[in-house]
């Protein structure tokens, strides 16, 4: 099946009672307009957007598929990432720390507060920022969610 556009979200009334399957993107792959992938229920899927899909990006639980038994929705997988706490009591370090992770041109997303930033793993970053005064980090594994993404960098379009 080919999709072409996104529908609508899971929470949307329409989808309600609809059997859902899913298709696994990558994050880091949410901005590209050409996918070819196989459902979780065994389903070749051809996914080919606009170039709208350059800006806004697939996200989790976007459907881009239905015919009124079952919808087709977008799974952005948890992958690896970095989780930044920076001391409440060292407020002038986040600007350190965004410094360090846009300086290797790499994505950022707020995390639960003010003081907490993902980023994607990666083993030379997060040496880097373990040596942050006030700064702690961890390996953990998240989902990113776009819509807390700090960076002009998500589509990981550099100028």
């Amino acid at each position: 099946m080919l999709c072409e556009k996104v529908l609508g979200t899971l929470r949307d009334e329409k989808f309600q009672g609809l059997r859902v399957d899913y298709v696994d993107i990558e994050w880091h792959e949410a901005f590209s307009r050409l996918h070819r992938r196989t459902s979780h229920e065994g389903d070749d899927v051809g996914i080919r957007m606009d170039n709208d899909i350059l800006r806004d990006g697939l996200r989790q639980d976007d459907v881009i598929y239905a015919d009124g038994v079952k919808v087709i929705a977008v799974n952005i997988p948890p992958c690896e990432a970095i989780c930044a706490v920076v001391q409440r009591d060292h407020p002038a370090q986040i600007a350190k720390l965004c410094y360090e992770v846009g300086n290797t041109h790499t994505t950022m997303f707020r995390g639960e507060d003010d003081f907490t930033f993902y980023t994607p793993y990666y083993e030379p970053l997060m040496e880097k920022l373990n040596k942050i005064h006030g700064v702690s980090v961890k390996k953990v594994s998240v989902r990113f969610d776009f819509a807390k993404a700090l960076s002009s960098s998500v589509n990981n379009h550099h100028h």
